[in-house]
């Protein structure tokens, strides 16, 4: 996951290994994704919340974040949640685009809230979408 991580934010500092293994050691982590993708999340009392999603650049472009997302959702669902959230930086308009496309709305703004390489601060949207509930089978 460091791997992938690193080269997909190479304008930002990539989360280390340690990261990842406290992150994942956390009962309300879940990942999904293989080598060329991975996306990480929590759900907690009814709200999921996507960490981060990241695929490695030889794989970009290839339908697979779009895949992970619906993967994700469908996951927290089964979990439960009924509401996702995530924070994108306002700069990274693929990120956006898919986001929207996957029904997020920008609910807030954090200011400042991404550092790049060169010291330069991004502000970051806070984006939310509602998740469809489960019927349950009716007998």
């Amino acid at each position: 996951m460091a791997t992938i991580h690193a080269a997909a934010f190479a304008k930002s500092r990539g989360w280390t290994e340690g990261e990842f293994t406290a992150l994942l050691e956390n009962r309300f982590t879940h990942s999904i994704g293989d080598s060329r993708c991975f996306a990480l999340f929590q759900v907690i009392a009814g709200d999921a919340e996507l960490l981060t999603i990241a695929t490695h650049p030889s794989f970009q472009r290839q339908g697979l974040a779009l895949r992970l997302m619906h993967e994700w959702h469908d996951q927290a669902i089964d979990f439960q949640a009924t509401r996702a959230f995530l924070d994108v930086a306002t700069d990274n308009i693929a990120a956006i685009s898919l986001y929207s496309r996957c029904g997020y709305r920008q609910c807030g703004l954090r200011k400042d809230y991404y550092a790049r390489e060169n010291g330069q601060k991004v502000d970051a949207f806070v984006m939310e979408c509602c998740l469809p509930q489960r019927q349950s089978p009716v007998f």
